[in-house]
């Protein structure tokens, strides 16, 4: 029988490039750096290069630990997949730091699978929840905002009398364009949505 070795998986986004704390939570396991698989992009699927090596080095009995779940992914049923090649397929464990529940060493005889599998129904089955609470939550401040006549987007930009005096410029050939629209503090399709609406209302 081979060493059973201990992988340490971390993810970060690409837009919290912080990884120490994960770091941190690896090295007070004693796992080695060779061991550490590091990547940088979102948890939306498993396709990264580092867990994709991690998973080739991976082999039975040896174990896997992640600081948090959310670190292995954030797509449920692709979790529950990765969850079950990993245990069963390939015969290692997991452990999920954060929540001990979610250490496959601790079960035997099959009762790892059915326990996991629980478990991860469970937190998709909560996500779900937490996902729907927070578009429901949108959809309603929209709702009351626009019951209170508050405008989304962009304010529209007036007719004012720098934009006037622009236009007129403008239209004498004294500036430019691109001049006029930076007197007029606008960009183009505001610029030409303005001269419009002021050449209909001067006819």
């Amino acid at each position: 029988m081979g060493e059973i070795r201990h992988h340490g998986y971390i993810r970060v986004s690409t837009k919290d490039q912080n990884e120490a704390r994960q770091l941190e939570a690896m090295k007070d396991l004693g796992i080695s750096e060779r061991d550490f698989y590091i990547d940088k992009q979102s948890g939306k699927n498993f396709d990264r290069p580092n867990y994709q090596v991690m998973k080739n080095a991976i082999r039975k009995d040896d174990i896997l630990f992640v600081k948090e779940l959310d670190r292995l992914g954030r797509n449920a049923q692709e979790i529950k997949k990765e969850w079950e090649d990993i245990t069963q397929n390939i015969g290692a464990h997991i452990v999920v730091l954060d929540m001990p529940i979610l250490d496959t060493r601790q079960y035997k005889n099959g009762l790892e699978k059915v326990i996991s599998s629980i478990v991860l129904e469970l937190l998709s089955y909560m996500a779900e929840r937490e996902r729907e609470k927070i578009n429901g939550r949108q959809a309603e401040g929209i709702a009351a905002a626009k019951n209170n006549n508050v405008v989304f987007g962009r304010p529209k930009q007036a007719i004012n009398e720098e934009f006037k005096q622009a236009y007129t410029e403008w239209k004498q050939g004294g500036i430019t364009a691109v001049e006029a629209m930076r007197r007029a503090e606008m960009k183009p399709n505001s610029w030409y949505r303005r001269v419009k609406e002021y050449e209909q209302s001067l006819a």
